[in-house]
């Protein structure tokens, strides 16, 4: 008997990339067009919402054109239309959000309203199947966190940071180092030639508790740089840069192998724009075949780390079974949780 295909528009535009993806049953990806924004903000040293915005209106109509030729798949053939609605840049998921709408009314089709951070981790439905229960650590440029989900579409945030996300300080070392914007990229290039000479501080490592803290790190760092200028003294930067990302992945690896271990979990997965670190990558694999060689590792590919539309169109298709529609008032939630989201933990 042949399945019913399940064909799902979506549409990612929270912060500085315009997607538009077609995903066909939630794991068969037929189309991902990506138009990045970087060099437009590379001369401010980060993302400018006012240009994000203005580079969506420009782009948007455009990909959507390019991800339905590439997939081959016209507006009638269509289930449904997705797009995230939060978290992000507000003037930036309004684009997406109004694209989606109108779409949705043009074509009476089914609107679903996606968590930008819900579609990170689903990146890797399309990879494999989601084992449950699971933990996924998801550390994106304003977020760290590890997410606990006993079934699909169930989110139950059990550790964050507690100020900078692990994104924000790679970010803001890299200005340090006078790297171009984003810095996080050339930091962990850097790191794979130095050593971790300067021991930066390993924080909350022992706590009891899941939460992560890099402020403190940050702090280290730049006084280091500081005092050195002061004194005239010159430091290595590719082991400066070693430095700190062994810090960051040290507590990230000890946090989400404590939490997997004690939460008895079957899968663990890696998701955000972060786990496109070679370090961390390979801190946590080397961690995971030590420590928790039966529980199932996932990592996604690197062209589904960052912003894109296919991780949005798989996470919808969870929200697509369970009908949860949203109506033509959806708005832009640039501060959305998932204890605010929609489908998960009460």
């Amino acid at each position: 008997m042949e399945t019913k295909r399940n064909l799902i528009l979506a549409i990612e535009t929270s912060c500085d990339e315009t997607s538009v993806a077609v995903v066909e049953n939630g794991h068969r990806l037929l189309s991902n067009i990506v138009a990045s924004q970087i060099k437009s903000h590379m001369r401010f040293g980060g993302v400018v919402p006012e240009i994000a915005s203005r580079h969506h209106v420009e782009q948007i109509t455009q990909c959507i054109e390019e991800a339905l030729e590439e997939a081959s798949v016209a507006y009638q053939e269509l289930s449904a239309v997705a797009v995230t609605n939060g978290p992000g840049l507000v003037g930036a998921l309004l684009i997406g959000v109004n694209a989606a709408k109108a779409i949705a009314y043009a074509h009476n089709l089914p609107l679903i309203a996606v968590n930008h951070m819900a579609g990170h981790i689903y990146a890797n439905r399309l990879i494999q199947p989601l084992v449950f229960p699971l933990l996924a650590l998801v550390v994106s440029g304003g977020h760290t966190e590890l997410v606990y989900m006993e079934e699909d579409g169930k989110f139950e945030i059990i550790g964050e940071t507690r100020d900078d996300a692990a994104g924000e300080a790679y970010d803001k070392i890299g200005r340090v180092l006078g790297l171009p914007y984003p810095g996080g990229k050339r930091i962990d290039e850097m790191a794979q030639i130095g050593k971790d000479t300067y021991h930066f501080p390993r924080a909350m490592l022992k706590d009891d508790n899941y939460d992560f803290s890099f402020s403190g790190l940050k702090s280290s760092f730049i006084n280091l740089v500081h005092n050195a200028k002061q004194k005239g003294e010159e430091l290595d930067a590719d082991n400066l840069a070693a430095s700190f990302q062994a810090s960051v992945v040290e507590v990230l690896v000890t946090k989400t192998i404590r939490a997997a271990k004690e939460l008895g979990v079957k899968q663990l997965v890696l998701a955000g724009g972060v786990a496109a670190n070679q370090g961390l990558r390979n801190g946590l694999s080397k961690a995971m075949a030590q420590e928790l060689p039966e529980v199932e590792f996932l990592i996604p590919p690197l062209a589904l780390c960052g912003d894109n539309a296919a991780m949005i169109g798989a996470a919808a298709y969870i929200e697509y079974n369970q009908q949860q529609f949203a109506d033509y008032d959806l708005n832009a939630q640039p501060g959305l949780t998932f204890d605010s989201y929609e489908g998960t933990l009460s």
